[in-house]
């Protein structure tokens, strides 16, 4: 006669999985895990490079037209006195920023709403766009290299800009040659 025990492994069957079965299964999704994550990877770092050239391209273009609506002078120039300087690289930067996002004058000067005077831009909606590498929206501007081809980038902040030649670079240690 058949015990109770071996009657019940005949009725249900083996209900649990053999180490042996665990570690294929294992194996096999690791396997899996190798060849799609650098796939990933690699898609992540395309669209960063992608959203890169974007934001770089609308930056630039909005120095542009700045610079052809205001007398041939980028923006991070103070007007003073009749003419423009860069007193200190702190000025530069909230000036660069007032400039590009705000109503100007011709002569630079910033105003919150649009007035006669006040014609120009804003030429970006709101702030700076964020450079996806380092996540950073902020800008550094360099205000005394003259040297069209100096690009140099520690990576603190999301942009530097070169206020005299005009240059922009993304700021974060890789991508100074985009």
């Amino acid at each position: 006669m058949i015990n109770q025990k071996e009657s019940r492994v005949r009725k249900f069957g083996n209900r649990g999985f053999t180490l042996i079965e665990i570690l294929i299964v294992v194996m096999v999704l690791g396997i899996l895990a190798m060849v799609i994550v650098p796939q990933i990877t690699v898609s992540t770092t395309d669209a960063k490079e992608s959203t890169l050239q974007t934001n770089i391209v609308s930056l630039r273009n909005a120095i542009e037209l700045y610079y052809h609506q205001h007398n041939n002078v980028y923006p991070g120039f103070l007007p003073v006195g009749g003419g423009t300087t860069a007193a200190t690289a702190a000025e530069a930067i909230v000036a660069f920023e007032q400039q590009l996002t705000r109503f100007t004058e011709v002569d630079g000067k910033v105003a919150v709403t649009k007035t006669a005077d006040a014609k120009y831009g804003p030429y970006l909606k709101s702030t700076l766009p964020t450079n996806p590498f380092n996540s950073l929206a902020t800008v550094t501007c360099d205000i005394a290299t003259t040297d069209i081809t100096a690009k140099a980038s520690a990576g603190t902040f999301g942009w530097k800009f070169y206020v005299i030649t005009g240059i922009l670079v993304a700021n974060d240690g890789a991508h100074d040659t985009l």
